[in-house]
């Protein structure tokens, strides 16, 4: 499993790090990070222990991956208040990037949630240096104390289902080299193809290796409970280094059933089977597939974009949005959902999909049809 992992990821991540889960993989990531700059150079770094994240963004439910999603508009925020004082660490936030209109289709009427750019391209690229401005403003302040950036790269998933330039991720990459930050990339939602564009990892959208990744979800494709870290060979050696009185520690995490045989025997052959060739194409299944997947819903929303109700459609990759302009109804809309024989999550303004790779045509334009319809009734409420 390990050697297949760095086989198909980006060059220089050659040390794997198998957990059970995408958020216990962020929960390792995190402490690694930590870990890294106790031992980097004798522990020169040691007050190097908060992370920085992106408003938006999503990285898992577990305590330590709770801290580092949106404070304010994120899942969490009714539980743990960021006026209050909870059991969560303060994690220091920066702006998030702005959509990338190449993924809009049709006409957006008034853009994202929380639109930074004014929906047009002028306004997008003014915020896109904005966003980046702010990223370098914090990182020139804080980064003495900050021991990482962590962000899912490309496609902001449970946060907002938003898509974002490349350009973004490729200067996030330089800022964390000026000023002495590890990167990590969350590709728990984006890895093995989800995201599209010919990459099997959306930081390769960018050209860019993170320091730390963290895998999960397709890993398994489903079937089992697993996830993955994965380290350049640089941070794995000062995660074990000694520190300023030469003791040297363990990566401090070590759950019973992490890397269990079976589990990596799905994974191995999960992952294998998206790596096969195509006899149809002559390439990969999972190229393959999602280029066909992601046609496939350009297809069918795109006449989402002339409802009344719809704010923005996008479409990345495997994964298709419609954006109401007013929160959805989830029980209703849930409701609904099973009625017209489709499971589909919705949740504030967002109905999405991230279809299953073996899903057909036939399928995916059934969902489709019941996404355009629930929003058509949603307008109508």
């Amino acid at each position: 499993m390990a050697q297949l992992l760095i086989h198909i990821t980006p060059p220089k991540l050659e040390k794997v790090f198998l957990v059970d889960s995408g958020s216990v993989a962020v929960e390792v990531a995190l402490k690694m990070a930590i870990q890294y700059w106790r031992g980097e150079k004798g522990g020169r770094g040691g007050g190097k222990n908060k992370i920085c994240s992106l408003r938006g963004g999503y990285h898992g439910d577990t305590l330590g991956a709770m801290s580092v999603c949106d404070p304010d508009t994120g899942m969490h925020s009714t539980l743990y208040p960021p006026e209050q004082e909870t059991m969560l660490p303060r994690q220091v936030f920066v702006s998030r990037p702005p959509c990338d209109l190449e993924k809009q289709i049709g006409k957006s009427s008034s853009g994202c949630q929380r639109c930074t750019c004014g929906n047009n391209s002028n306004g997008n690229q003014e915020a896109l240096e904005a966003s980046l401005d702010n990223l370098q403003e914090t990182l020139a302040k804080q980064h003495e104390s900050l021991a990482a950036l962590i962000l899912e790269p490309i496609v902001q998933g449970a946060g907002g289902m938003r898509f974002y330039p490349p350009r973004y991720l490729q200067r996030a990459r330089e800022l964390c080299d000026e000023y002495d930050l590890l990167l990590i990339c969350d590709e728990i939602a984006t890895g093995f193809g989800r995201a599209g564009n010919d990459t099997l990892f959306a930081c390769e959208q960018a050209g860019v290796t993170p320091d730390i990744l963290c895998l999960g979800k397709a890993l398994t494709g489903g079937y089992m409970t697993l996830g993955a870290v994965l380290a350049t060979s640089r941070v794995a050696e000062e995660v074990s280094a000694s520190d300023n009185d030469g003791v040297a520690l363990p990566l401090m995490h070590g759950p019973t059933f992490m890397a269990n045989p079976l589990a990596c025997a799905v994974a191995v052959a999960s992952t294998n089977k998206l790596l096969r060739k195509d006899p149809s194409t002559g390439e990969p299944f999972w190229k393959s597939r999602i280029n066909a997947i992601e046609g496939y819903l350009q297809k069918g929303l795109a006449q989402a974009h002339y409802i009344p109700g719809v704010a923005d459609v996008r479409v990345g990759g495997a994964i298709g949005v419609i954006e109401m302009k007013e929160p959805l109804d989830g029980a209703k809309v849930t409701q609904r959902c099973v009625e017209l024989g489709v499971w589909l999550r919705p949740f504030g303004r967002l109905l999405y999909t991230m279809p299953p790779y073996i899903m057909s045509e036939e399928d995916i334009f059934k969902v489709t049809k019941v996404m355009i319809q629930l929003a058509e009734e949603a307008s109508r409420d």
